[in-house]
């Protein structure tokens, strides 16, 4: 393990993020690597300062009032009784009910958590040597840098044309799997394209997001999930994501 790769899962070891197996990577060259073992206690020690600061956060009132919204109605206490009575009881229709309402909010709770780390991976990657892995305005360099290093290579294409420099592309590490980030830029704003395999192949629309005040473009098409992250407006990065699937879309 470099550098680099450790110091972007060091944060994710504070916080008991990683499986066992990338923590004892993790672990083993922080044991040899006195500037990456130094860098875990600054990261410590800020996050006890933060900590003991009382600069928590608190799940949203929004999550509750989903989770009320799904109930069914009317009579919503005495269903939620017996939803929960259906777990203890074995009742196969109460279970089914309440194993629902429990998917909806996990895949939910899902989105916005990988949301998050897409966005700490944007800001990681603007610290200085972070950006790219490799360098070039070539699409046809870009996309063959990838070839091995992941299970699929993330599409690659020029939008110069368009307004969007393409300027490289890097490993970068989401939900403590390695995928493919492609980086273009627009005036002096990064956009961050990072691409991971799924195993649905079904089309999902594209939904912006904006999260730390960064704005994100989440889509999947064709086995692909696609995250957009940029500080460019809405409006823009809307305009960079369509650009994007169009030319993945075209024929040849």
């Amino acid at each position: 393990m470099t550098c680099d790769e450790a110091d972007i899962l060091l944060h994710a070891l504070i916080d008991g993020e990683l499986d066992a197996g990338h923590a004892r990577e993790v672990e083993n060259h922080i044991a040899d690597c006195p500037r990456c073992a130094a860098a875990l206690r600054d990261y410590r020690a800020m996050s006890k300062a933060i900590s003991e600061a009382g600069a928590g956060y608190t799940a949203p009132a929004a999550l509750r009032q989903r989770i009320e919204a799904a109930l069914p109605q009317p009579h919503r206490t005495t269903n939620r009784r017996a939803v929960l009575r259906g777990f203890a009881m074995g009742s196969a229709v109460s279970a089914l009910a309440a194993s629902g309402l429990i998917a909806v909010v996990l895949r939910h709770d899902d989105v916005e958590r990988i949301q998050s780390e897409v966005v700490s991976a944007h800001l990681r990657s603007l610290q200085a040597g972070h950006l790219t892995d490799v360098v070039s305005t070539d699409q046809h360099t870009v996309k063959p840098w990838f070839n091995g290093k992941l299970d699929v290579s993330p599409p690659v294409v020029d939008l110069t044309a368009q307004g969007f420099t393409l300027i490289g592309g890097r490993l970068d590490y989401v939900d403590a799997r390695a995928i493919g980030a492609v980086v273009y830029r627009r005036r002096q704003h990064v956009i961050n394209l990072f691409v991971s395999q799924t195993s649905s192949t079904e089309r999902r629309a594209a939904k912006i997001d904006t999260i730390q005040g960064f704005n994100i473009r989440h889509w999947s098409d064709r086995g692909l999930n696609y995250w957009a992250v940029s500080d460019l407006a809405k409006d823009e990065l809307a305009d960079f994501g369509e650009k994007f699937e169009s030319a993945t879309r075209a024929p040849g």
